[in-house]
């Protein structure tokens, strides 16, 4: 089944979906402000299956390495473990004591096994947001805070490049990591959008080291060179795109969540899970080590 065009994945709508990640053999994504965890194949449109379901909002997953069907999770204030079908336990509390009332919002592992999360407050008031590390034991550490919402953030193969959306403000910049200690460092601009091109949100990087993001309200996806060019730019039927995965068995199925949060009327596609294939393989997904 060859997609050429941007393919509505199931019938189920979501507010916000987010996180998409292929994770063996599967698409595991989001329905972020109703904490529902959720799964469905690449090979053909299917309902998707609710894997779990939190009474607070679920930002994203990273599958926990050497535990199958356990989940790191960024999730209400901070961080949980999940395991089974409804264990659960919080790893760290990081927002309780903002000043303004904030959630976590996107996460993901990187290839050397650390969970980076970032957080946004519910008002989106400026520069309450923070992107965290956990390597598994200890205390999440803030690592990039006066963030407004902060998302991705996105890795390259090695681990040693990081991409790191601040969706209110256009703004990606991309960082040099320490492949030993997950220290930053050489922080620069990638990515300047102006309004009219839509805001960026979740983001992946492809084999070829092509940086794909989500335009929140630019009715497309982007993949853009790794010196900041743009190489392509894909249309969609949806005003507010939101995270994007390569996957499928050749990892070259391009999957994307939709929002129709605020939208007034709701248009009949947005808040669907999109597809549609392309020539560049994505990279794995890595698993997050195992917190202590």
């Amino acid at each position: 089944m060859r997609l050429t065009e941007p393919t509505p994945w199931s019938d189920d709508r979501f507010e916000l979906g987010e996180g998409a990640r292929w994770v063996d053999g599967r698409l595991v994504l989001v329905d972020l402000l109703a904490g529902r965890l959720l799964e469905t194949t690449g090979d053909a449109p299917a309902p998707l299956r609710e894997l779990r379901r939190l009474d607070a909002p679920l930002g994203a997953v990273a599958p926990i390495a050497g535990q199958p069907g356990g989940w790191l999770a960024a999730t209400g204030t901070g961080i949980a473990a999940l395991t089974g079908t409804d264990g659960y336990r919080q790893v760290a509390d990081l927002e309780s004591a903002n000043p303004s009332p904030a959630r976590m919002n996107d996460a993901v592992a990187d290839p050397h096994g650390r969970f980076w999360a970032g957080s946004m407050a519910y008002d989106t008031t400026p520069g309450a947001g923070t992107l965290y590390r956990y390597a598994g034991s200890g205390a999440p550490v803030p690592v990039v805070t006066g963030l407004t919402i902060a998302n991705g953030p996105a890795f390259d193969a090695a681990g040693t490049t990081m991409y790191l959306a601040d969706t209110p403000r256009g703004e990606v910049d991309r960082f040099t990591v320490d492949p030993r200690t997950g220290d930053l460092s050489g922080r620069e601009p990638f990515l300047r959008l102006a309004p009219a091109e839509g805001a960026p949100d979740g983001m992946t990087v492809d084999a070829a080291g092509h940086l794909w993001v989500a335009l929140w309200g630019g009715y497309a996806v982007r993949r853009y060179r790794p010196d900041g060019t743009l190489d392509h730019e894909l249309r969609l039927p949806t005003a507010q795109p939101t995270s994007v995965c390569l996957g499928g068995p050749t990892l070259t199925r391009l999957f994307i969540t939709t929002a129709h949060h605020a939208l007034t009327p709701r248009p009949p596609l947005d808040g669907a899970l999109l597809a549609i294939d392309t020539q560049t393989p994505g990279l794995p997904t890595h698993p997050a080590t195992p917190p202590r």
